[in-house]
């Protein structure tokens, strides 16, 4: 076995993906303290939390952009980097927008690690910017105790085609198109009590790409999109729930999660990022009789690379679940502004 194979990299962070990501409360606070001049070209700024900045560039036409990058999830360095790719492009297909190129984000103990390590999460990087159909045009690399990986997606959406995560309706339906429960699994990796089964259908979720998703769903009438990453299922339907002025009801039962996450988060496999969404989210939910701590922590779980949460009629989702052939469930519905944002029954 060479030196590189010895080396399994969710040991080397103190977080693991989108779980080493400042928690809400933190984070409201340094944002509420900031003051930004607002620009007259500025479409969606940080204020309203959305996946992505938008920019007029000339007319109807909007320059979307990202950045996300994070500590290793897995322990395979061409893994670890085809994630991290999939996981930033996650936020223009949550825009509508298409991307259109990318810049590598990069910190590694260059001294401490085989280089050829880098070179590998880099390499699943280009691949995965490839899948999309965009290049990697560069980048900027620092020297740091721990390996970080991530891109900064430049992408274009006409003004009336972008989504954002205000808009939903009553009655729509909620639709996630992706499984959850990578926080919990990666936390399980960093212990080595994740099955393999358990790992590889974890890197095929957080790998896939959000584009089909978000093709489909540019034939039919969306109100509301996002994507589920760091804040949690819960999390994230709080800002939609917030920026739409209305309520949802999650039906637990509906829920999709990954092989083994329900056993393993039973067993106390819980990340710190997804403690401290919960803490921040618990009084806003009002949860139903039968929803145990266990299975509220489960849907406040840090999420790396997750699916697209969508508000849209009842028809539309019926024949987009359909459409997909994947993990795409109808999960909710939105309602009327009641006392608690969100309900889980």
């Amino acid at each position: 076995m060479s030196e590189k194979e010895k080396i399994r990299l969710t040991t080397l962070s103190h977080g693991a993906g989108w779980a080493c990501k400042i928690g809400p409360d933190d984070l409201s606070q340094v944002l509420g303290d900031l003051k930004i001049k607002k620009h007259e070209s500025v479409v969606l700024g940080y204020e309203g939390a959305d996946d992505a900045a938008a920019v007029r560039l000339v007319g109807d036409r909007l320059i979307i952009q990202t950045v996300d990058f994070f500590t290793p999830i897995v322990d395979e360095p061409y893994h670890f980097g085809q994630i991290a790719a999939a996981n930033s492009l996650s936020d223009i297909y949550a825009m509508g927008g298409e991307p259109k190129f990318a810049l590598n984000i990069v910190g590694f103990p260059i001294n401490e690690l085989p280089r050829s390590i880098l070179t590998e999460i880099l390499q699943g990087g280009a691949d995965k910017a490839s899948e999309a159909g965009i290049p990697i045009v560069g980048g900027h690399s620092v020297d740091d105790k721990e390996p970080k990986y991530g891109l900064v997606v430049t992408g274009e959406v006409k003004e009336q085609n972008i989504w954002k995560n205000s808009g939903a309706k009553i009655d729509d339906a909620l639709v996630l198109t992706k499984p959850l429960g990578t926080g919990i699994i990666a936390t399980a990796i960093k212990k080595e009590m994740a099955s393999k089964i358990t790992i590889n259908e974890a890197i095929h979720s957080m790998s896939l790409l959000n584009r089909k998703a978000a093709e489909e769903l540019k034939k039919l009438d969306v109100h509301a999109v996002t994507d589920v990453t760091g804040f949690g299922l819960l999390g994230h339907l709080k800002e939609m729930c917030e920026n739409s002025n209305l309520s949802a009801e999650i039906y637990f039962s509906e829920l999709n999660f990954l092989p083994s996450v329900i056993d393993l988060a039973e067993a106390g496999i819980i990340p710190g990022g997804t403690k401290r969404n919960f803490e921040h989210i618990k009084n806003y939910v009002k949860f139903g009789e039968g929803i145990t701590n266990t299975q509220r922590l489960l849907m406040a779980d840090a999420q790396t690379s997750g699916g697209l949460l969508i508000s849209m009629s009842p028809r539309d989702a019926k024949i987009y679940v359909n459409s997909l052939y994947t993990d795409a469930r109808i999960i909710g519905k939105i309602s009327d502004k009641a006392p608690y944002l969100i309900q889980v029954s």
